[in-house]
């Protein structure tokens, strides 16, 4: 399967692949919550070529991640997270978690605290109904309306042949 083709998966897990799926797509991500926003920024603080620094900006930008704008202040343009580019900080943290648990034996590099009350900001994975925290162990995957509706394309694709 082609990388593009992910898209095209009935499955949120592999469909993001084609937006996460390397690491310079996260470092970027990581690097604008660290408040870079200009791409000479971006490319100092990475050691990335401009030109696959250009397409991966693009792509974020296609996906209605980051948006591209006049700065407030001088003539240049920067990169600004959108909502959505917003949405992804738990995703960063959860890999952080498990990078600071599994990757760093020395203890975290980096701790990420609470402005209010200095406590340490992790991804906790619970249930939207009764609040319980949740392992893999206790869910249960099932089909949903976007699994459902794409076997019935299939399905009626099939029968127009």
């Amino acid at each position: 399967m082609r990388y593009e083709e992910l898209a095209d998966v009935p499955c949120s897990i592999t469909r993001p692949l084609v937006v996460f799926g390397d690491r310079w797509t996260l470092l970027i991500l990581t690097s604008s919550f660290s408040g870079i926003r200009r791409f000479n920024a971006f490319q100092s603080a990475l050691g990335i070529s401009r030109s696959r620094l250009q397409d991966r900006l693009d792509r974020l930008i296609s996906y209605g991640i980051l948006v591209k704008q006049k700065a407030a202040v001088g003539a240049h343009e920067e990169y600004r997270l959108t909502a959505k580019g917003h949405d992804i900080y738990p995703i960063l943290l959860a890999i952080r978690d498990w990078g600071d648990a599994y990757m760093a034996p020395e203890g975290p590099p980096v701790r990420y605290r609470h402005h209010e009350c200095t406590g340490e900001a992790h991804v906790r994975l619970e249930c939207d109904s009764c609040g319980s925290e949740l392992s893999a162990e206790d869910v249960t995957r099932e089909p949903g309306p976007g699994l459902l509706d794409a076997v019935e394309a299939e399905v009626s694709a099939g029968s127009a042949r």
